[in-house]
Order: structure tokens, then sequence, then C-alpha cells
């Protein structure tokens, strides 16, 4: 009579995880049917994890993306603004406001110390001789007591004169 040997340690451990001829196969699944829930529970909890950062993620691209164009927009502002007050009209109205007049005739010193060309020096431009220079809206709003009040210093504001009366420059 062929018995079975009676299974003992670890064969005895190993023999209960098979299902037998007699069981009906439900101690093999049991670990089975965890070890598939929990992979299952770790890789949805996983992908939650992952879509939290990634959304994370993209609230701060929207953020530097919106601090980017108003940078951006700043920064061609004040690109329009340098570029009003470095027109040539710009700087000549400027010039004029603070008493400057356009030079005379320029000389030359040469590499041996000679004075080429005669100086003149620069007269004071009648009305006739000045050009007309629009200015910008930003200034034409401003009343030239507030221009005064802003600078603490009055404004040099050219006075017509039919004939050019020579000034004299200072620190010469």
């Amino acid at each position: 009579m062929s018995r079975k040997p009676e299974l003992r340690g670890r064969a005895a451990r190993l023999a209960r995880l098979f299902p037998g001829p007699g069981s009906s196969g439900q101690a093999a699944r049991t670990p089975f049917v965890l070890l598939v829930v929990l992979l299952l529970g770790g890789g949805l909890i996983g992908l939650l994890v992952l879509n939290s950062a990634l959304s994370e993620g993209s609230f701060k691209q929207d953020d530097l993306q919106r601090d980017t164009k108003n940078l951006t927009d700043e920064e061609q502002a004040l690109q329009r603004d340098i570029d009003a007050y470095s027109a040539p009209d710009a700087l000549q109205r400027r010039a004029r406001e603070l008493g400057m007049v356009p030079g005379g005739d320029p000389a030359f010193l040469g590499p041996d110390g000679k004075v080429k060309g005669v100086p003149s020096a620069a007269a004071q431009q009648s009305a006739v001789q000045i050009p007309l220079v629009l200015r910008p809206p930003e200034t034409v709003a401003q009343s030239p007591a507030d221009t005064v009040a802003q600078a603490g210093t009055p404004a040099a504001v050219p006075t017509p004169s039919l004939s050019p009366t020579p000034t004299t420059t200072p620190g010469r």
C-alpha cells in the first residue's frame, strides 16, 4: 500500500501552498491575488503622485511664462523710451531747454601740436533760425511750472530775439 510519507519542516509549508488532489486550490491563489492587488494599488498611487507633480510643474510654468511676458513688455516699453530720448530732435530739444546752443566752426589739433582751422564761438540763435521741433505728448501735458517744480531749478526757455547776441560759455 502506497502511503504518502508525512512531510515535515519546510517541505510541509511548501506543500500547503500548492493545491493537492483533495484541496480546491484556494491556498495557492490567495497570495497571488494579494500580490496583484498590492501591485495595482501601488501603481495607482504612483500615478497619482506623478500626476500631482506634473500639474504643479504646469502651474509653475504658467506663472513663469506670465512673468516673462510682463518683463518682455516692460523691456519693450523701456526700449521705446530710450529710442524716444535718443532721437536727434529730442536731443536737440533737450539741449535747447538746458540753454545749450549749436557750436561754431571747430578747430583741430594735429599730432605735431599745430592748430588746424579757425575756431569760432557759439552764438545765440534767433527765433527765426530755430527749427520747429514737435514735443512728445508727455512733455506737452506738463506745464512749465510743473517742470520747474519737478526739476527744482528754473527751466531755461529761449527768448526770441531778432538780432543774435553772443553768449559766453562758463569755464572759458
